[in-house]
């Protein structure tokens, strides 16, 4: 607040006199401001007010100082007076929890209701915790996604239909295989194509009885389902003409499209054994290219025969791939309680797939059917296919 003016001593004399005499003649003495500045001494053997205020101060002072405190949960990081460490300190902040983020507390609560919190930590890993931050993987929901893909996975699943085929048999089926692996690979088309296609063929297959050379066309229609599904851009109707050497007319492939289309009830979202090895080559954990390379290899020599098809669902052919990739890449242990955790299968259960997986990749590269050997046998894939097979399985 603004000081007043300090009046000279005379005069300030002169109106408290006049004032005292105004105030029925009591003797009374003017309280100055003790805001203001005190110009002159006060006589010997007085004290002023401010050095009787002062003094007053400085004991309360002392007895905040001498007085024992109760210990706080502060930290005390300085005083007031940096060079006097005696003086008492006042800087404090208090001790707080770090705030939780809403994607740890969602992924905390989605664990446990799987039970992962249950197991060992140095048993099973959390593979999703570098995605944590990564909004398009969905570390919140990924494990109720997967448990849905499992519960699922049967609707969309073929069983044995050759006998109802009199044209056909499973030769055949793994010769259009082999042959559709090429044209996918000629394309450059995504993986999850390639499986999409393979899967609409077999549901086809096993619901609509058709002549021998009509194969070939509902394998070019299923592709071409495939890629408008899967695909950013995906080849034209000429192009899957052309490289089926005109063999089919333009307005039969998309007449043979539009059978299959209502025969599946336009029904394409299913659970492919794709969608299955991405998430269990993560829970390999220690997977680097030349395990995914492995695994992909093994997982398409399994879908181009068809008992694979037949015997095992989608995921268990993912799960046996990893485990026969693990074997042959002697990845120790070749079974993980991550991966048992993450699959739903043990090693007991998973053996005889592998080892189906296993006898095909042995006989590979005798075969006549050499598309899916060809094709990892380039640098670009790794050349895994040139590895030998898994001795444990194959014994």
């Amino acid at each position: 607040m603004a000081s007043r003016a300090v009046l000279p001593q005379n005069q300030l004399k002169g109106e408290v006199k006049q004032k005292n005499v105004l105030a029925d003649g009591r003797g009374r003495r003017v309280l100055q401001d003790i805001g203001n500045f005190v110009t002159e001494r006060a006589p010997q053997g007085k004290k002023s007010i401010t050095e009787v205020v002062n003094a007053a101060v400085g004991k309360e002072k002392s007895k905040v100082i001498d007085k024992p405190k109760k210990p706080e949960s502060v930290i005390v990081i300085s005083s007031d007076d940096e060079s006097d460490e005696s003086k008492p300190v006042n800087r404090k902040i208090s001790r707080k929890e770090p705030n939780k983020s809403f994607t740890s507390v969602l992924t905390a609560r989605s664990k446990a209701a799987c039970g992962l919190i249950n197991k060992p930590k140095d048993l099973i890993s959390d593979i999703d915790v570098t995605d944590i931050d990564n909004e398009l993987a969905v570390v919140e929901y990924v494990d109720d996604i997967y448990k849905f893909y499992k519960l699922t996975e049967d609707e969309g699943r073929v069983h044995d239909y050759m006998d109802a085929q009199p044209e056909i048999n499973a030769k055949m089926r793994s010769i259009l295989v082999d042959w559709l692996t090429e044209v996918h690979r000629k394309f450059e088309l995504m993986p999850e194509t390639l499986y999409l296609t393979v899967h609409i063929v077999d549901r086809f297959l096993s619901k609509e009885t058709i002549q021998r050379k009509e194969l070939q066309l509902v394998g070019i229609s299923a592709m071409l389902i495939a890629c408008k599904y899967e695909e950013i851009w995906a080849p034209e109707v000429n192009d899957f003409v052309r490289i089926s050497d005109s063999a089919y007319l333009r307005e039969q492939v998309l007449a043979a499209e539009k059978a299959i289309l209502r025969k599946l009830e336009w029904h394409l979202t299913v659970p492919t054994p794709y969608v299955f090895l991405v998430r269990y080559i993560k829970a390999s954990v220690t997977s680097d290219k030349e395990m995914e390379n492995m695994v992909f290899f093994l997982a398409e020599l399994g879908q181009m025969q068809y008992p694979t098809i037949v015997l095992y669902c989608p995921s268990m052919i993912a799960a046996s791939a990893v485990y026969a990739a693990r074997c042959t890449l002697n990845k120790n242990p070749f079974w993980t309680e991550t991966l048992k955790h993450h699959t739903g299968y043990s090693e007991d259960q998973l053996r005889n797939c592998a080892k189906l997986l296993v006898k095909f990749h042995s006989a590979a590269a005798e075969s006549k059917l050499k598309a899916v050997y060809k094709k990892f046998s380039s640098l670009d894939c790794g050349a895994v296919s040139l590895l030998k097979p898994a001795k444990s399985l194959l014994s």
